[in-house]
């Protein structure tokens, strides 16, 4: 799930958590001290490091339990989806085949049966992205709330005066390039998963294929951004 609404909630938050931050009274979540890194320009607050937000917020453990709950909750849509376009395919072939036999008549109401359903299929597909964005977007929200002030505190903790978001790959972003001595992405899901008492998903085993056969393999958490941040 990337979408311009996410980078919104993600700046906007951000905003918000800082503001509350130095208006607290220091008992935020903390989290563990930083490795020692490469980057470091001076004492009191000068660190730089970065962070996948986008990544932190699909790996934590809260994140992956509930985008699934949310991918089985809408497969009803996405199967009434496939049967439409199945249908449209099924009409065209129909089309190709038959057309030249047909009259005048029955080819023209052919055509147009399969023009209003297409329109329909095209609406019924729109509003499907819009509402899976949307209730993406609240899960990201709400996640993203409840971990940004962890980050700040971190960051001021550990004497950062700059961290970076990589969610957005350059040249869209400002990071051209990050190694993994100064990505905080791990350490901040670590910490978040640790407050938020939500378990590791339980996966189920995959079954071992021949030796000829492909690997058996399960979708995995978005990787994270170590090398140069070029396009997931």
């Amino acid at each position: 799930m990337t979408s311009k609404l996410l980078r919104f909630f993600i700046a906007s938050v951000f905003a918000v958590s800082i503001g509350a931050l130095a208006q607290s009274d220091g008992n935020a979540a903390a989290l563990p001290s930083a490795p020692s890194s490469p980057v470091v320009a001076a004492a009191g607050g000068s660190k730089i490091g970065t962070i996948n937000i986008e990544q932190a917020i699909f790996a934590s453990n809260e994140g992956q339990r509930d985008f699934e709950v949310l991918g089985k909750k809408l497969e009803p849509k996405e199967t009434e989806l496939k049967g439409q376009k199945d249908e449209i395919d099924s009409l065209k072939k129909q089309l190709d085949t038959q057309g030249p036999k047909l009259n005048d008549d029955a080819r023209g109401n052919l055509v147009k049966q399969i023009e209003d359903k297409q329109k329909r299929f095209e609406r019924s597909a729109q509003d499907a992205r819009e509402d899976m964005q949307a209730q993406q977007n609240e899960i990201a929200q709400r996640i993203l709330q409840k971990m940004a002030p962890m980050l700040v505190k971190y960051a001021g903790d550990n004497g950062y005066g700059l961290i970076l978001d990589t969610s957005n790959p350059w040249p869209n972003g400002p990071v051209v390039w990050n190694g993994p001595a100064v990505d905080i992405t791990k350490i901040v899901v670590d910490s978040y998963n640790a407050q938020s008492g939500v378990p590791a998903p339980v996966r189920p085993a995959t079954t071992t294929k021949p030796a000829t056969g492909a690997p058996a393999s399960r979708p995995a958490a978005k990787p994270q951004t170590t090398t140069p941040t070029t396009p997931k």
